[in-house]
């Protein structure tokens, strides 16, 4: 595995790793099974395959896991929480109420280059994420419930802050949310997973994006 691969593979475990502890075997199951899923999708992943892959007995991955779902739902559920609910952590959240973002503009671009940034060490698991959750009502589940109960509100208050300062205009954050989170999730798409290997501005490419946003619901557009 090129030495640029390896570093993102670690920084992912890592980010499984904070969930809960988990076995060496089990870091070594994990890992293999990103590493095929985002290969050839889970339904044509074989637990054999992953444990061939690990260099663990098939039967190791099912005392630790009881069925291929459990494993996928082991991958999916911390890296949706990492993803969606780190963007609008409290301190990034207490960051704008403090004005040290006087712009939307300014928080957006803040924001986005964030995500990227995290985005471009997970690729493997964003892929993961992106192309099972139209299959698996467990993971659009996981993604609701933590949208709804963490992200949400965080946002809300965030636009409510910008709408009083004048910066957005005056429509339901439903709206603004609608139109803002695929804008950002087309870039990151189009960027990580559709033609990484384009010689890509990303700043120049993420503040296009955000002044797209803007024209729509910048108060002065």
């Amino acid at each position: 595995m090129p030495e640029q691969d390896s570093r993102m593979m670690e920084q992912m475990m890592e980010t499984l790793k904070e969930e809960e502890k988990m076995t060496p075997k089990q870091v070594k199951i994990l890992q293999a099974a990103i590493e095929i899923i985002a290969e050839k999708g889970y339904y044509n992943t074989a637990t054999s395959e992953i444990a061939q892959r690990a260099g663990v007995a098939e039967g190791t991955i099912f005392r630790h896991y009881r069925t291929k779902k459990d494993l996928l739902a082991a991958i999916v559920k911390p890296t949706i929480t990492k993803f969606a609910v780190s963007v609008f952590a409290a301190q990034f959240v207490d960051q704008v109420m403090h004005e040290r973002y006087e712009r939307f503009e300014d928080f957006l671009f803040a924001f986005v280059s964030d995500r990227f940034e995290f985005a471009k060490a997970n690729v493997p698991l964003l892929k993961i994420v992106l192309q099972e959750m139209a299959f698996h009502p467990e993971i659009q589940a996981v993604y609701k419930n933590i949208f709804q109960e963490k992200v949400y509100p965080a946002i809300n208050n965030v636009l409510e802050h910008f709408k009083a300062a004048g910066e957005i205009r005056d429509i339901p954050n439903v709206t603004i949310i609608r139109l803002t989170i695929p804008t950002i999730l087309g870039f990151l798409i189009t960027r990580l997973l559709l033609q990484p290997q384009k010689d890509w501005d990303d700043e120049a490419e993420i503040r296009e994006t955000i002044q797209l946003i803007m024209n729509g619901i910048g108060s002065h557009s």
